[in-house]
């Protein structure tokens, strides 16, 4: 039988420290960037029905946006939903999905082509936002 003295030690004790939340583990690594302020770039992927969706794993040095951008171009998304982009040091967060499809679109114009596999993501974000295609120049 355990002691009532124990139970209310263990109980003050637990309600004496603080919150779980701000405590940090020495065992589990900090996904915050280490290092000067950047803004890091992530990108939620549909991976099926099956599988459903991930937040893909990317390098630490692969999280800014140009990276990002020549990533999704290069089809190394097979989906892509959402993205998102935080700058720890700043302190923010937010959706950047439609900008991010906008800049897509941009690049795509100037390619002419739109890659199949962004095809679904650019309808999904489509802001109405003018972009430039590029005109046939007679030299």
């Amino acid at each position: 039988m355990v002691s009532p003295i124990l139970i209310a030690c263990a109980y003050a004790a637990v309600a004496c420290s603080p919150p779980s939340h701000f405590q940090r583990s020495s065992r589990t690594p900090s996904i915050v960037p280490w290092g000067p302020s950047q803004d890091v770039f992530l990108v939620l992927d549909q991976f099926g029905e099956r599988l459903g969706r991930a937040w893909r794993e990317t390098d630490e040095n692969d999280t800014d946006y140009e990276t990002l951008i020549r990533h999704l171009l290069e089809g190394q998304c097979n989906n892509p939903v959402r993205v998102v982009a935080f700058n720890t040091d700043e302190g923010w967060s937010r959706d950047v999905s439609d900008d991010v499809a906008d800049e897509l679109r941009e690049r795509c114009a100037q390619r002419g082509a739109v890659p199949e596999f962004l095809i679904e993501f650019l309808e999904a974000h489509d802001t109405g936002g003018p972009f430039q295609l590029p005109l046939p120049m007679a030299i």
